[in-house]
């Protein structure tokens, strides 16, 4: 399972950088949490069964179920519920369901760890320097707002800091919870299950699973950085982290035991620290809150990205402010973020009070990596047995932890409910279109149009319209297009041209695919190219077409006389201008789509206006396109009785 040669010191630091903000945070308020189950009143039941329910809760959904079980389902290194979508895609078309909403509801979700994070580290200030409801909110929208702001700069330099300030954070919420732990061992009772059995049985169940619940928010992004540490790191690290983690919540469950019978009502995870340590505390502690919030907005950008790549989410704008890999910014994701998060922190004010909504959605987008996972044990791995046990133990734990969270409802989970319904909702209707569309599309051979394309060459009167014209086409054989191309060619304004350019992008299951295919249809006129790209590859077509180009004037697969008085840029003497084709949609008045499918289509259409265009996104200057509309007619044919003609 481990490969020690790829472990060093660097790679572990880069890991506890990356992965284990949001997890590794939660300590600021669980205790915090499970304690307002009873009033803030400390009993020893309560704090033995909410310590107890914190181990197991560690023990069974992250350690067995995401870094023994899930971690194993790499995607070529890649991890998170889309990679792992990808595996098992092709298995059944329902799997694009868990897949959706597990995306929807990690974004929904997400948004709530930058305000809860880092309005837990400065609330604990309040235990020396009493601070006003609005000097919190002031302070809390400052960090957030700053951290938004230079997401378009990327986090590269910045970034290198992240992994040894986190071993600083583990560090520490380790030492004090040892120190509060020896002073009172009787806490490591808390290990029996019989203490979270007896509190289940005895008290509140629906919150105080609610509460012990936000120890494992963090757990999928073990599996979703995958790809930016790799298994062994995570393997590694997770064994330190955890130890921390328990130490901490050890620690905090035996300084609580001193209190038995006292109300709390500040953050244990601060009243352990030495009060002369308490503002050093806070600057870690916000340090590490807003390592938390990077980790969760670069995440939201790389799912994003993902997404789009595997037409389940509309096309936005995508940039690579660094070199580093796998590195991107989407700034309306960052902007919906932002916002978002400052909404958070108005309408909730207290990290008290979204703790009570925090961790619904993600409870629903692990129960559908469960989902998924399942099917690829026993699809990938052909492990029968296994797929039904995960869906058994873990299913169960999880559908409990759903039933448990619903209680948050009415009293804020409704906020990102309704984000995730909203964001399902796009993407399932962005996802759908396409495949109404492709229902219904018809595609014609090339090859049977060669003589209207020698017709229209030796046509004297239609002027030259480009050296190059180059269509962007959505057919599985290379030797076919839409009946739209071959309209725009010869009938929309005829394109006269040297060459003809027939150029399809498919999208593979594995992240970093880049491959094509050269055919022809006519020898040294009539062009097709098959991109095979990754989910996680740009799509910049112009870039991409052109060292096709060039790659084939080079090995002579394509042979071009040159004009005496071209110039020879970038080895494509003699090849002439290029000019793209792109065809936009619009939805005709008469169709025979279904009422259903009909808003579908529209509404698909509504959400494209507000996308970035397809120039743009297949990285196309703006002076070489053309873009052409035409009007989706599928499936509708127009009667030819009952008009008659009268003189």
């Amino acid at each position: 399972m481990f490969k020690n040669k790829d472990i060093t010191i660097s790679s572990l630091l880069v890991a506890l950088g990356i992965v284990y903000g949001d997890i590794g945070t939660s300590p600021l308020y669980v205790m915090q949490a499970i304690l307002y189950t009873n009033d803030s009143l400390v009993s020893k039941e309560l704090i033995l069964g909410g310590v107890s329910l914190v181990f197991w809760t560690l023990t069974l959904q992250t350690t067995i179920k995401y870094v023994i079980l899930t971690l194993q389902a790499d995607n070529s290194g890649e991890g998170g519920i889309l990679a792992l979508y990808a595996l098992v895609k092709r298995y059944f078309k329902w799997l694009i369901v868990p897949a959706i909403i597990g995306v929807a509801a990690i974004l929904a979700d997400g948004i709530l760890t930058p305000p809860i994070s880092v309005s837990s580290a400065i609330e604990g200030l309040n235990i020396i320097v009493p601070l006003k409801e609005n000097v919190i909110i002031f302070i809390v929208l400052l960090i957030i707002s700053i951290v938004f702001s230079v997401q378009k700069f990327g986090t590269e330099k910045i970034g290198k800091i992240f992994g040894p300030a986190m071993f600083v954070w583990f560090s520490m919420i380790g030492s004090f919870g040892l120190i509060q732990l020896i002073q009172h061992l009787e806490v490591l009772e808390a290990i029996n299950p019989y203490y979270a059995f007896k509190l289940i049985k005895n008290g509140n169940v629906p919150y105080i699973l609610g509460a012990v619940f936000l120890c494992t928010t963090g757990a999928e992004a073990l599996y979703s950085d995958l790809g930016h540490c790799g298994k062994e790191n995570i393997y590694y690290s997770w064994i330190f982290v955890k130890i921390t983690l328990l130490l901490s919540y050890f620690g905090q469950g035996a300084y609580l035991l001193k209190k038995v019978g006292e109300t709390i009502h500040h953050s244990p995870f601060f009243l352990i620290m030495p009060s002369w340590f308490i503002i050093p505390g806070v600057i870690i502690a916000t340090i590490a809150a807003i390592i938390a919030s990077q980790a969760l907005i670069s995440g939201s950008f790389t799912l994003i990205s993902e997404a789009i790549k595997l037409n389940i989410f509309p096309k936005l704008a995508i940039k690579y402010p660094t070199n580093e890999k796998g590195q991107v910014y989407i700034g309306t994701v960052n902007k919906a973020l932002f916002i978002g998060c400052i909404g958070i922190v108005f309408i909730f004010k207290k990290s008290q009070n979204m703790q009570a909504a925090y961790g619904l959605s993600i409870t629903i987008t692990m129960l559908m990596t469960t989902l998924l996972l399942s099917q690829y044990l026993r699809f990938v791995k052909n492990q029968k047995k296994l797929c039904i046990i995960v869906l058994l133990v873990f299913g169960s734990i999880e559908l409990t932890f759903l039933y448990a969270n619903s209680f948050k409802i009415l009293s804020g989970g409704y906020v990102t409910l309704l984000i995730t319904a909203a964001l399902a909702f796009i993407m399932y209707t962005w996802h759908y279109s396409f495949e109404i569309k492709k229902k219904y599309l018809k595609f014609v051979n090339l090859s049977d149009y060669k003589k209207n394309f020698d017709m229209l060459k030796n046509d004297s009167e239609v002027p030259l319209y480009a050296g190059n014209v180059v269509y962007l086409t959505k057919s599985k054989y290379w030797n076919q297009v839409e009946p739209k191309v071959i309209y725009s060619i010869f009938n929309n304004d005829p394109k006269k041209a040297d060459n003809y350019w027939f150029v399809n992008i498919n999208v593979m299951d594995e992240p970093y695919t880049m491959e094509y295919t050269f055919n022809k249809i006519d020898e040294n006129r009539i062009f097709v190219v098959d991109f095979n790209l990754g989910f996680k590859i740009s799509q910049g077509i112009n870039v991409l077409l052109f060292q096709v180009i060039r790659e084939l004037i080079k090995n002579g697969d394509i042979i071009f006389k040159p004009r005496d008085y071209m110039i020879d840029y970038e080895n494509l003497k003699g090849i002439g201008n290029f000019k793209f084709i792109i065809i936009e949609e619009v939805l005709a008045l008469e169709n025979d789509f279904s009422t259903w499918d009909s808003f579908i289509i529209s509404t698909q259409l509504i959400i494209k206006k507000f996308t970035v265009s397809p120039q743009k996104w297949y990285g196309i200057d703006t002076s070489v396109v053309d873009v052409e509309k035409v009007p989706i007619l599928f499936g509708k044919e127009f009667s030819k009785e009952n008009l008659k003609r009268i003189d």
